[in-house]
Order: structure tokens, then C-alpha cells, then sequence
């Protein structure tokens, strides 16, 4: 029976310095991976949670700098991107069989931003076709939120969620706010891309 040979001293001083800085980080992942275990997420599950917080903090960003979703810059194309992943992602994840209304929701979003996404392409400059795109992106951001909520209500903190099924009063009261702040930001958006339109 062959045994492995430990490593010699000039060997193991070379690897050490690598290995070192590595550890830490592969006992992290190994700790969030169990952790997503633990919420009952799939390979896939993960890697769609993980796309869609991309999108999500993509968007925010993008939303304090410029006031809208703007595919201009990069947080625009990486919550484009990002977004259209998840959504396609998110139609391999249900558990019940055929079409349901989180795959209807899914196909809504990836027309919204595809729509969007080709105003932003063919029909460039300050004019309409910008205050249909600022609100296609809003609205796509909006209901990509509601599945969003409702996930994390209901898995976070993990043994000890915060809500009781999607049912819960508070993911309705949270829902209806993030509601109400798409409202006024679609105001606000339109308002502010008007005036531009107005002084070009």
C-alpha cells in the first residue's frame, strides 16, 4: 500500500503562502453554502438568488445616481442582464407542475425589458420613446420585488422567518409600499424626462 509522502520544507514553504489566504475564503463559501442549503434552495435556487441580488443592488444604484434604471451605464446593462437571467432561471425553479402565475410574472419581466431594451437601441435621443423605457424598467424592477418579498419573508432569518406564507400581512403591507414608492418615482421619473425632452 503506497502512503503519500508529506512535503519536504522548501515545498511546503512555497504552498504555505498560497494556501494561507485561501482557507478562510473556502470555509466562507462552505458556510454560505450551507446556509443556502438550510433555506432549501436548489444549485439552480442559489444561483438564481444570487443573479437576482446582483440585479437588485444593479438597480438601486442605478436608480440613486441617475434617478432611473439607465442602460447606459453599467449597473443598467448589469440589471438588464442579470434580471433577464433570473427571470428565465426562475421558470426551472417551481414546484408545481405547468404554468402558474410565478412563470406568467417571469415571462412579463423579460418582455418589459426586452421591449426597453430595444427602445434604448433603435430609438436613442431625449424623446418619448425614453419615458416609455424609464417606466418599463421601473415597473419590470417593481415586480421582480414581489416574488423577491415574498422568498425572502419567508426564509430569512433561517429557522425563524419572518412571515407565514405568502399570505402574511406583512409581506402585503411591505408590498404595498414598495407599490406606492413606484408610483412616486415614475412621477418623479416621467416629470424629470419630460423637462429634458422639452430642453433639447
Amino acid at each position: 500500500m503506497k502512503f503519500i509522502r508529506p512535503l519536504s520544507a522548501p515545498y511546503y514553504q512555497i504552498i504555505e503562502p498560497i494556501c494561507k489566504p485561501v482557507l478562510p475564503l473556502a470555509a466562507q463559501f462552505c458556510s454560505i453554502n450551507k446556509t443556502f442549503k438550510t433555506m432549501g434552495l436548489s444549485h439552480l435556487g442559489i444561483f438564481h438568488t444570487v443573479i437576482g441580488v446582483v440585479a437588485i443592488i444593479a438597480a438601486v444604484i442605478s436608480l440613486i445616481k441617475s434617478g432611473k434604471i439607465d442602460l447606459r451605464q453599467l449597473t443598467g446593462k448589469l440589471y438588464f442582464y442579470c434580471t433577464l437571467i433570473a427571470s428565465l432561471t426562475a421558470l426551472g425553479l417551481s414546484s408545481v407542475n405547468g404554468i402558474n402565475p410565478g412563470h406568467i410574472l417571469a415571462w412579463l419581466i423579460v418582455v418589459l425589458i426586452s421591449v426597453a431594451w430595444f427602445l434604448h437601441a433603435r430609438k436613442q435621443g431625449n424623446n418619448r420613446s425614453r419615458l416609455i423605457e424609464n417606466f418599463l424598467l421601473s415597473f419590470s424592477f417593481f415586480l421582480s420585488l414581489i416574488p423577491t418579498v415574498n422568498e425572502t419573508f419567508n426564509r430569512i432569518p433561517v429557522g425563524r422567518p419572518l412571515a407565514n406564507g405568502p399570505k402574511d400581512p406583512l409581506i402585503g403591507k411591505t408590498l404595498l409600499l414598495l407599490f406606492v414608492l413606484f408610483i412616486v418615482g415614475s412621477v418623479l421619473q416621467f416629470r424629470k424626462q419630460r423637462r429634458i425632452n422639452k430642453a433639447v
